[in-house]
Order: structure tokens, then C-alpha cells, then sequence
């Protein structure tokens, strides 16, 4: 099964590569506008699909007896904001690209997308056709980060649905690592993808890295009391946002700093009370930016405002996550963040890289403890990989992705929950 894992994952990886080359040259494919306005009545049952649309996944390796290019589906779906109330979601779903090549029935992998930004043009959807999504006015460009792993697994024969998350695409904002509508969009999107393949009892993996290791985490805590239909086998929880105060504080700073930005924009979205307050805290240079950035994707936030530091951009001089500790309201918002309080109903396999400089180790190394600690079968695997050019992000932050997510053993414990390999307890800490 190893040696099957790696030649699937090396001839994806080469075909993608070359595909990838001339991708700058092709044309984006822009999704028609009208998609993403959810009719005005639609049904409200979460996981409910609202309508879809076929679209051609041109970087997609077609598999023996595919037509090239791939199709892929747009999908509109329901799921619930983190006050229970309905909201349209859209999102990508993969049909098999051939025969299941593991073991037990044919699985549905969710991927919950690392962090994108937060313009709507942002919606990996927009940018699954060709691979990039570019916008001129204001300019700004988005690249599909899941194509490796959603084209990896329907390679291997599974159902493939990459969320966007609530508010990328669709009205609103996006509410950037808010526990509750991420964990919703990732299992609703379960529903609707299981609903798409006829097959409600399709076993369920999710898998994330970093924002999208959050989003899994959040899912797998969830499902029991939210989704509890779903048969779900496990979850890879890639560099967990699990501490998210922590993982904020850390990246300010850094080439990401704006992305605090995003998860300010995302609070004050769902709670408007925290609007005055903020606004007493930050410099007219400060408000300037916090809008620039809730119209932006993480490409444009990296080129337009790299290794910001949010003292520069409050009255006291101090840094953003300060000041919110100095507002009453915000407390219990950013404690309800905090992922590892429920016991995960499924095994969870957790990674981390102890020298990630944007998501660090130790918070994720506690939320794989927290877990054991409530008797959750739980795999934790730290990356050694040793710390170059601190701060840049790349690197240190996504080389223990390449390495424990493309490099296989994310996908070899993954497969293994699909063939019901028995795992209990912790092990790795």
C-alpha cells in the first residue's frame, strides 16, 4: 500500500508540475458572478445543495479513460453561521477520477484550504480552473493551494470537496479562523458532497494544514454534536490554528502580519459591538489598512503590507491582540476560539513542524494533548525539519506540509482509517 501511495503521489506531483509551468500564460476562467448571490429562498437545511454548476479543471491529472479536461463542480451549499443561522457556502467537488484504490468503500475527502485571504475573489473556486484567479481593478491575485492534495486523492479514486468557506464568494465577509463556521462549512460540506454522490454513508476523512488544519480540527471536535450522521474514519490536522491567540501574536510580525487583519475584520463581522471599540484603539492609518486587507488575497497581502507589525497601526503603540485584551467584550470571542475542549469522535492525526515560525509547535503539540487527555485516539508527528531564514514563512512554515502532507504520511494514517486499521490512544507525544 506505501509503495501505491508514493508512485500515485509522485505521478501526480510530476504531472501537476509541468502542468503548472505555463499557467501564468493561460487564461483565468471566471466563474459567472451571478453563482455566488444565493437565491432569495433556498432550503435551509445544512448540507443542502443549492444549486451547482459544471466547470473544467484544466491542471487536473485526468486519470486512465478521463476526457481532458477534468470536470469538476461549482456547488452553492448550505451551512450555519456560529449564531445557528443559515448561510449559503459554495465550494469544489472532485468526482472519483477512477477505481478506489484503498481499501472499504469509496471515501469523500474534505479539504479545508490553508489561509487565502479574504476578498471574495479569494473563493478557491474561482480560481480551480486554471489555477489562478487574477482581478485588475483593484489588482489582485489568487492561485489554487488545494490542487496537489484535491487532485492527489481523486487520483486515488476518492470523492474530492474543497470548501471555501463561509464568505469567500458569497456575501459577507469572510470570517477568517473563527472556530464554529469553519467546523460548519467543513462538515456541511461533508453532507453536500455525500448528497452529490448519492451515497449518505460514504465514509469521511477530512484534511487541512494550517488555516485548514484549524478548520479539521474544529470539524473533528464538532461532529458528534453537529453532523452526527456522517460516518467519519479520520482527520489530518496540519499545523493546527488551534491557539489562536498564540498563533496571531506569533505571526505579527512576520511576511503574513496582515492576515491579523483578517481575523479582526472577521470578529467585529459577527459582532458589531466590537466595532467602536476597535476604532478607539487604531490610527486612521490603522482603519485604512484593516479595510485594504478584508478586500484582499493572501498574495496581495504579503506584497502590499510583508512583515507588518500591528503597533504601527494602534494609538498606544502596542500591538493589535493587546488592545483586544483590553476590550471586555472580546474575551469570551476569542476564548471560544480555543479548539481542543471536545473529545473527537474519530481518530485525529495532528502535525506540526517544530520550527513553524507562523502556526507554532507547541500549541498543537497541547491540542493533540488536550485530546488524549479526553480519551481521543490521537497521532501526533513532529517535523524536525530545522528552522531557515526565521520569519519568511515558507519555508519553515510550509516545508512540514510538503514533507508530512505530499511526502505521504498524512495519506498512508488516512488510508488506513479508510481500511479500519484499529488505532486507540496517543501516541508521538
Amino acid at each position: 500500500m506505501t509503495r501505491s501511495i508514493r508512485g500515485t503521489v509522485g505521478a501526480v506531483a510530476v504531472a501537476l508540475i509541468a502542468a503548472t509551468l505555463p499557467v501564468l500564460a493561460a487564461p483565468t476562467a471566471a466563474a459567472a458572478p451571478d453563482f455566488y448571490t444565493p437565491p432569495a429562498q433556498f432550503d435551509t437545511t445544512p448540507g443542502a445543495v443549492v444549486r451547482t454548476e459544471p466547470m473544467p479543471v484544466y491542471l487536473a491529472a485526468p486519470a486512465p479513460g478521463d476526457a481532458y479536461p477534468v470536470t469538476g463542480t461549482r456547488v452553492m451549499y448550505t451551512s450555519r453561521t456560529e449564531a445557528g443561522d443559515p448561510v449559503a457556502v459554495t465550494g469544489t467537488y472532485l468526482d472519483a477520477g477512477g477505481p478506489w484504490t484503498g481499501a472499504g468503500p469509496r471515501p469523500t475527502i474534505v479539504v479545508a484550504p490553508g489561509t487565502i485571504g479574504q476578498g471574495d475573489q479569494c473563493a478557491p473556486s474561482r480560481a480551480f480552473s486554471t489555477g489562478l484567479n487574477a482581478a485588475l481593478s483593484p489588482p489582485s491575485l489568487s492561485a489554487n493551494q488545494e490542487l496537489v492534495s484535491s487532485t492527489l486523492w481523486r487520483a486515488m479514486g476518492a470523492r474530492v470537496f474543497v470548501t471555501d468557506y463561509i464568505g469567500l464568494g458569497t456575501p459577507g465577509l469572510h470570517t477568517y479562523v473563527n472556530r464554529l463556521e469553519q467546523a460548519h462549512a467543513v462538515l456541511d460540506a461533508a453532507r453536500a458532497a455525500n448528497s452529490l454522490a448519492g451515497d449518505p454513508a460514504a465514509p469521511v476523512g477530512f484534511w487541512g494544514y494550517s488555516q485548514g488544519g484549524g478548520a479539521t480540527a474544529a470539524a473533528a471536535e464538532l461532529a458528534a454534536q453537529y453532523a452526527p450522521e456522517l460516518n467519519v474514519k479520520g482527520t489530518w490536522a496540519g499545523a493546527p490554528t488551534a491557539d489562536l491567540l498564540e498563533v496571531l501574536g506569533t505571526v505579527d510580525g512576520t511576511l503574513i502580519g496582515g492576515v491579523i487583519g483578517y481575523a479582526l475584520n472577521g470578529f467585529v463581522e459577527r459582532h458589531p459591538e466590537l466595532q467602536a471599540r476597535v476604532d478607539e484603539r487604531t490610527t486612521e492609518t490603522g482603519k485604512r489598512l484593516l479595510a485594504e486587507v478584508s478586500t484582499e488575497c493572501i498574495a496581495d497581502t504579503i506584497l502590499r503590507h510583508p512583515f507588518l507589525r500591528t503597533e504601527s497601526l494602534t494609538r498606544d503603540g502596542r500591538p493589535l491582540l493587546e488592545n483586544l485584551g483590553t476590550i471586555p467584550e472580546a474575551g469570551p470571542i476569542l476564548a471560544q476560539q480555543r479548539i481542543g475542549s471536545l473529545r473527537p469522535s474519530a481518530p485525529v492525526f495532528v502535525t506540526s513542524g517544530r520550527n513553524d515560525d507562523t502556526v507554532p509547535y507547541g500549541q498543537a503539540r497541547r491540542l493533540a494533548e488536550d485530546w488524549c487527555g479526553r480519551g481521543g485516539a490521537v497521532t501526533f508527528l513532529t517535523d524536525e525539519l530545522p528552522p531557515i531564514l526565521p520569519g519568511a514563512v515558507l519555508p519553515n512554515h510550509f516545508g512540514p506540509q510538503l514533507i508530512d502532507g505530499y511526502g505521504g504520511a498524512a495519506a498512508r494514517y488516512m488510508m488506513d482509517r479508510f481500511a479500519d486499521v484499529p488505532v486507540s490512544g496517543c501516541s508521538g507525544l
